[in-house]
């Protein structure tokens, strides 16, 4: 008994640690965005943090970062950590079309979009050729960069985090705990951009906090950070670049939309009670 709460006690201090590094490193570059000019730059800086904070975590606990879990898992988890995110994305789009929230881009909005992400200068294209090489080029290559920053925030949330949540926490506390963490080291973003505050941060931690239920079972069922990192980069790439830009706002509805809207937060939140529910069942 002494030994478990000893063993607890370190686990907490641990996490303890990794949290005040985490939120220590971020706090100059989330200042920077809100006061400076708001560059990329910071927002690359700001997703590296997490690893930053866990190399310094793991030097001071004496531990080496080999001992994260860095091996590619089983290809299924690979493929279901893009399949995931793709589908409650498409969805959430597909429900906006559906109930008019939005509309399906025209032929106008969809050769800005291509423009926008530069296929105009490889030639006169049509709608239809502009919509399919769009998808394919951002749902690959463009996933691929996204990659390069989803990996700072997973080694540090997925890779090293919800490990030692889970020497003290269930399944469900362990998702639920990192999720609102997760969700809470965005804030100041979301309070300096946002126009709708409360609303977008209620729908901001329900999403978070889902894909942090999404993420933390692929996670402990291939054993490795790398679907999360996939996982990660995948939705933002969805639901940040694709699918917006294949949608007319329709005046009086923007709360619906984007991964501030009410219908992102509907669909993840359902994905998200799935996967704990499948997670409890497989004793996870």
């Amino acid at each position: 008994m002494l030994e478990k709460v000893s063993k607890d006690k370190e686990a907490w201090k641990t996490i303890l640690i990794f949290l005040v590094l985490v939120f220590s490193l971020t706090s100059p570059f989330h200042y920077a965005i809100v006061k400076l000019y708001p560059s990329r730059l910071y927002v690359g800086a700001i997703m590296w943090c997490p690893a930053i904070a866990t190399i310094i975590t793991l030097k001071i606990t004496g531990r080496s970062i080999s001992s994260l879990n860095w091996k590619w898992p089983n290809w299924k988890y690979i493929q279901w950590s893009y399949l995931v995110p793709a589908l409650y994305a498409t969805i959430t789009y597909g429900l906006i079309w559906i109930l008019g929230f939005g509309s399906l881009a025209n032929e106008e909005t969809v050769l800005a979009w291509a423009e926008e992400i530069g296929l105009i200068g490889i030639g006169t294209l049509s709608p239809p050729v502009a919509v399919v090489a769009g998808v394919l080029l951002l749902g690959s290559i463009g996933v691929i960069r996204a990659m390069a920053t989803t990996l700072g925030e997973e080694i540090g949330w997925r890779g090293f985090f919800i490990y030692e949540l889970r020497k003290v926490l269930s399944f469900t506390g362990v998702s639920i705990f990192s999720g609102l963490v997760w969700a809470t080291w965005h804030w100041p973003l979301i309070v300096y951009y946002g126009n709708h505050i409360i609303l977008e941060l209620a729908t901001f931690y329900i999403v978070i906090v889902s894909m942090s239920f999404m993420m933390t079972y692929y996670t402990f069922k291939s054993k490795s950070l790398w679907p999360a990192v996939i996982f990660h980069a995948v939705s933002n790439v969805y639901i940040q670049k694709i699918l917006p830009g294949l949608t007319i706002k329709n005046e009086g509805t923007e709360h619906w939309l984007g991964e501030y809207g009410i219908m992102f937060a509907i669909v993840t939140c359902i994905f998200g009670i799935f996967f704990w529910r499948k997670a409890i069942k497989e004793k996870l």
